[in-house]
């Protein structure tokens, strides 16, 4: 039965991609284009060579940050829909805090910087947790609306107290050098390497942990948690923190390594495709590797498709729309009630 829902767990995610695909090139075929071209310049722009894989890379970084943080969240019994607003804040305190600290040794302005960062994320987390422990507020309407929170405050900054010196554009000076993680000419910064690294911690935390057999727990049955003396809104809590300096982790690491200032529309939604990124995965974070990987792609390659091919780099988000839709029938009702019927053991009792 384990091998079998190991198997499933595998399979399902491929199947929605090749489901979302072919749904996708049927869209294209209807628009008068071509697929297989478009597809072809959509792959060669993601991996055609080494600066488009860089590209993917780059592009998959935060998507891999933010997935890991809805996965503990959603894992955990938690809605957690707040990884864009958490992501904002995140950026938004590395920025001001590298602005501070900025003239220490860089062996102290990187790891502030990013601490800051995950303190932003992690605080911003805290408000919806604590809503939603205390007042039992839905965390689903809480976090929404301190995403709204967050970009107007994000505004707010960089037209008010971290607007450059120049005062011409809504964003901040350059960051110092010393704030800034070390890269290639290819533009691959160190925060990619630490969100790989993040990939078996989170493992290792949810499945080799107490406190993540606790937060299993709590998102499979919290009733059965509170009888067993586990505390779950405890467990919620401690979540909903990691969820949220993990997403701000994501901001702090897009500043300090990709774009090197903050601005307005900071976040081109990474937040939101988190959410994605994470259900493909089945909430798994090896699996959010390999999601994180997929999603990075599509959007590294919708340039060179838009370029190439003709077709708009929003045809992207129809393949991301379908993913979801295709995951949606997987796990229906009605599908799981015909795999119970055409199950061995069901025959089994049915001939019995």
């Amino acid at each position: 039965m384990r091998i079998a829902a190991r198997l499933r767990a595998l399979v399902v995610p491929m199947a929605a991609c090749i489901a979302a695909v072919l749904a996708s090139s049927m869209i294209l075929l209807a628009a008068g284009a071509d697929p297989l071209h478009a597809l072809g310049t959509l792959v060669a722009g993601a991996l055609g060579d080494r600066f488009a894989l860089a590209d993917t890379l780059i592009k998959t970084c935060p998507l891999l940050l933010t997935g890991l943080a809805v996965a503990i969240a959603f894992r955990s019994g938690v809605w957690n829909i707040g990884a864009e607003g958490q992501l904002l804040m995140g950026a938004l305190a590395a920025t001001a805090a590298a602005s501070l600290v900025g003239a220490l040794p860089a062996a102290l302005v990187v790891p502030l910087t990013l601490a800051a960062g995950v303190a932003a994320g992690a605080c911003w987390a805290a408000i919806a947790a604590v809503l939603k422990v205390r007042r039992n507020v839905s965390e689903v309407i809480a976090t929404i609306m301190l995403n709204f929170v967050a970009a107007r405050l994000v505004g707010f900054a960089v037209h008010g107290p971290l607007m450059e010196s120049a005062a011409r554009y809504p964003q901040s000076d350059p960051l110092p050098a010393a704030a800034r993680l070390p890269a290639t000419t290819d533009g691959l910064h160190m925060g990619i390497l630490l969100a790989l690294l993040l990939v078996p911690a989170a493992w290792f935390v949810l499945y080799r942990s107490q406190l993540g057999f606790r937060w299993r727990a709590t998102g499979d049955n919290p009733e059965a948690t509170r009888i067993a003396g586990l505390a779950p809104d405890h467990a919620m809590l401690a979540a909903m923190l990691v969820s949220g300096g993990l997403a701000g982790l994501a901001g702090a690491v897009e500043v300090t390594g990709l774009t090197g200032r903050l601005f307005e529309q900071f976040s081109g939604g990474q937040g939101y495709t988190a959410i994605a990124v994470a259900l493909l995965a089945r909430l798994h974070p090896v699996g959010v590797a390999a999601s994180a990987l997929f999603f990075g792609a599509l959007a590294a390659g919708s340039g060179a498709m838009q370029r190439s091919a003709g077709v708009p780099a929003v045809f992207v988000a129809i393949v991301q729309a379908t993913v979801i839709l295709a995951l949606l029938v997987a796990d229906s009702p009605w599908l799981a009630r015909a795999r119970i019927k055409t199950s061995p053991a069901a025959r089994s009792a049915e001939a019995a």
